[in-house]
């Protein structure tokens, strides 16, 4: 399972299609990747486990959404003003 996501890692070139966002309008998709990472990343931290397999969906909301909207989703989080339940 391991060496299965390393190779999909190494060979990820953009977002595959998520048939639960079909549409054209990856708005969704963006904020659902967005949360799953950062969800994942606090399990496995607070598991003290290593973070790495989260690192898939951080690539998706990477390439999926605009970096403005990443920038300000982070500030957000510093603030402690972001509207998403991580």
């Amino acid at each position: 399972m391991e060496e299965d996501l390393k190779t999909r890692l190494e060979n990820y070139r953009t977002a595959p299609f998520d048939a639960r966002f079909p549409n054209q309008n990856q708005t969704r998709n963006c904020w659902s990747n967005y949360l799953d990472f950062h969800r994942c990343q606090k399990a496995l931290e607070a598991k003290g486990v290593d973070s790495a397999p989260c690192e898939w969906y951080e690539r998706v909301y990477k390439s999926i959404c605009p970096g403005s909207w990443i920038q300000k989703w982070d500030d957000q989080r510093e603030e402690g003003i972001f509207p998403g339940k991580i």
